[in-house]
């Protein structure tokens, strides 16, 4: 099977055959959604893209309501894993920055929320149930810094973070965040970033906690530590610094004015605010000690 594909904005009524042939096998055959919840009236006002392989099959399928609501993203079987459904919601979220959309919103099937949060979704409201499957509701800010406000929130911006950035991720912490950086899908996602080559570098104000805690973090560290370095602030300039922060260097940041709390603000697409952080970091980081007490771990 080719390896190329390719994702266009279409025509509803002409490649209707399409759309359904895709959305028919995934949704009504694969999921057992009914076939009259798959087909609605919101339809032929919404903005369609289908993915085609090589040979010009339709392979995946995605819409955009006019509300700004993201829908039927469906990828066959035989093509998951291989950047389809990603390059079909980088199009719709062109597609609505293109519509002046300020923001975009969907419903995730909940194994799907990670694949979400890697593009700058991020969750909000209650699960719930929607054609026999559990779904979480998820927002992506287009433009503009998003506001997070719980702890789901912020492990999903972490998430897009590590997956958007390519050679340095820098971590401000004030002990690593227990619940956040020791959250499943952050770890996950700064593995992956780790093993893709990337660096991680953290700045602690206390490295005493998370030892005492057996932080996976560490341990993470332990297994890669070519990709990681630790450094511990002891300045008093620095130590009185109340934030704490995530920045890669594509443009993403994760922001908390109170180091201590989880809320605060998030984008992927804000390099000057990375430079800003970065300033701050680099900064405290040329004064910070080498975090010795890990080096027994093997960082």
């Amino acid at each position: 099977m080719s390896r190329e594909f390719s994702v266009d904005v279409v025509d509803f009524a002409s490649a209707l055959p399409d759309l359904r042939a895709v959305r028919e096998v995934v949704f009504v055959q694969e999921q057992r959604v009914p076939v009259e919840i798959e087909r609605d009236a919101l339809d032929p006002a919404c903005v369609h893209v289908l993915a085609r392989d090589g040979e010009g099959r339709a392979v995946g399928t995605g819409r955009l309501a006019p509300g700004g609501k993201v829908g039927r993203m469906a990828v066959l079987a035989g093509w998951r894993g291989r950047g389809v459904g990603r390059s079909m919601l980088l199009r719709l979220l062109d597609e609505a920055r293109a519509r002046g959309l300020a923001e975009v919103v969907l419903s995730a099937q909940v194994d799907a929320e990670r694949f979400y949060a890697a593009e700058g979704f991020l969750p909000y409201g209650e699960r719930f149930e929607e054609a026999g499957i559990q779904h979480q509701a998820m927002r992506r800010v287009l433009g503009s810094p998003a506001a997070v406000e719980n702890a789901a929130q912020a492990a999903a911006a972490v998430v897009g973070i590590a997956t958007h950035a390519r050679r340095l991720l820098t971590i401000y912490t004030r002990e690593m965040d227990a619940g956040l950086l020791d959250h499943p899908a952050v770890l996950a996602a700064l593995r992956g970033f780790a093993t893709r080559g990337g660096e991680v570098r953290v700045l602690l104000q206390d490295v005493e906690t998370p030892q005492r805690a057996h932080a996976p973090l560490i341990s993470l560290m332990q297994r890669l530590p070519s990709s990681f370095s630790a450094r511990v602030i002891e300045e008093p300039v620095d130590r009185t610094y109340p934030s704490a922060f995530v920045a890669g260097d594509t443009g993403g940041w994760y922001f908390r004015p109170l180091g201590h709390r989880v809320d605060g603000e998030t984008q992927l697409d804000g390099a000057a605010r990375v430079r800003q952080l970065k300033t701050v970091f680099d900064a405290a980081w040329e004064r910070a000690r080498p975090a010795t007490e890990l080096r027994a771990l093997g960082i």
